[in-house]
């Protein structure tokens, strides 16, 4: 019997409490892995017990603000106590905004900034100390989005797309610096999926995800464990030889 990828290795997502976070900790953990699932929403502690039963694997929730560095390092010294040093990050955590530029105010801005680019910097660098400290080898695998490509339209997210082509660069730049420390960083771009994110977005603007649609080769949205094993790869050692790559899950949104 052919081993599990990730068997005995603790893995990190941020933004683990619901949607795409929640699909890539599961696939994580069906495949071997211990998982930390961290949030801000309370409801993180319940998905991790959920995750835990369903799976056999050690899982743990934590609450946590990715933009505040005491709090990430609070909940990293939880992860560590319970599941040991972590060699794997998935840093999911992401808001999203569709206010127009004219409109924005600079506190929406920061927020968004914040959250998306910031967040996953300070997650990134907790993370990395922790592992260079311990000496081991890890993986971190960034969310960014085909909206740090293209402006996807007919939605206006100005600060959104600048966010997230922030993690498309971020996550580059982390590659060669870190990758003689023994870590090796990649991010995938999703398109447009089923998640809590688009959820509720989907129900009460049906017009605009019919014109999504219409503008995806594959003629649907995703379903977020179809992030899985992409996931699982990139985190794995199967994909020793990739490094720094931002790898587009759009059903061809952007090709065409």
């Amino acid at each position: 019997m052919t081993e599990s990828p990730l068997q005995g290795q603790t893995a990190v997502v941020t933004g683990g409490a619901r949607g795409l976070g929640l699909a890539m900790a599961s696939a994580l953990a069906r495949h071997g892995a211990d998982v930390a699932l961290m949030d801000r929403l309370d409801a993180v502690h319940a998905s991790a017990q959920e995750l835990a039963a369903t799976t056999g694997r050690r899982i743990v929730g934590v609450t946590v603000d990715i933009t505040d560095e005491s709090s990430l390092s609070a909940a990293f010294d939880r992860v560590e106590d319970g599941l040991g040093v972590a060699r794997i990050l998935v840093n999911s955590a992401g808001i999203s905004s569709g206010v127009p530029a004219l409109d924005t105010r600079p506190d929406e801005w920061r927020r968004v900034i914040d959250v998306n680019l910031t967040g996953t910097f300070l997650a990134a660098r907790e993370f990395a100390a922790r592992v260079v400290r311990a000496s081991v080898t890890a993986t971190i695998v960034n969310v960014s989005s085909m909206s740090g490509y293209i402006v996807n339209i007919p939605q206006t997210q100005t600060a959104y797309n600048v966010s997230k082509a922030g993690v498309v660069m971020l996550t580059k730049s982390l590659a060669i610096e870190w990758l003689p420390k023994g870590i090796r960083v990649n991010a995938i771009a999703p398109g447009y999926f089923a998640s809590d994110m688009t959820r509720d977005f989907v129900a009460g603007n049906p017009e605009m995800v019919k014109e999504w649609i219409g503008r995806i080769p594959e003629g649907r949205m995703g379903e977020p464990d179809e992030l899985g094993d992409l996931v699982v790869y990139l985190a794995s050692e199967r994909s020793r030889y990739v490094v720094g790559q931002n790898i587009l899950i759009d059903g061809g949104y952007t090709v065409v």
